[in-house]
């Protein structure tokens, strides 16, 4: 993945992730170190938790089709190096979160979506 080519967005906007019954399998345990590594940098890097979340989903049965949304948030993040939360310890700041969830609009059944917006100010 050294020399791969750097993409601009972490999931692909017309991404719409399903079981893949019919997709190959790939070796589940890289998958879930990968998917782990990825959990890990949503603390510094929340614009990938979206497509993190969405690939952990599928960690118990990986196909191809699942590994290429994850390798893709690799790229993005390749391509984003500059880019990354700071949370200085000098001073007084606010959080605060919002959630949006869709019951409605998943293709999984029993499964939700859901978005959020956190936002940190400086008091």
């Amino acid at each position: 993945m050294e020399d791969c080519k750097e993409v601009v967005t972490p999931i692909a906007t017309n991404c719409l992730m399903d079981a893949d019954d019919a997709g190959q399998l790939v070796d589940s345990t890289k998958y879930r170190g990968l998917i782990r590594s990825l959990l890990y940098l949503t603390t510094s890097r929340p614009g990938i938790q979206f497509g993190v979340c969405v690939c952990a989903r599928f960690h118990a049965n990986p196909k191809e089709s699942h590994l290429k949304v994850a390798k893709r948030i690799l790229k993005y993040l390749k391509g984003t190096t500059n880019v990354g939360s700071r949370y200085p310890c000098d001073c007084n700041i606010t959080l605060s979160g919002f959630l949006d969830f869709d019951y409605a609009g998943c293709n999984w059944i029993g499964k939700t979506q859901v978005a959020f917006a956190i936002y940190l100010a400086q008091v």
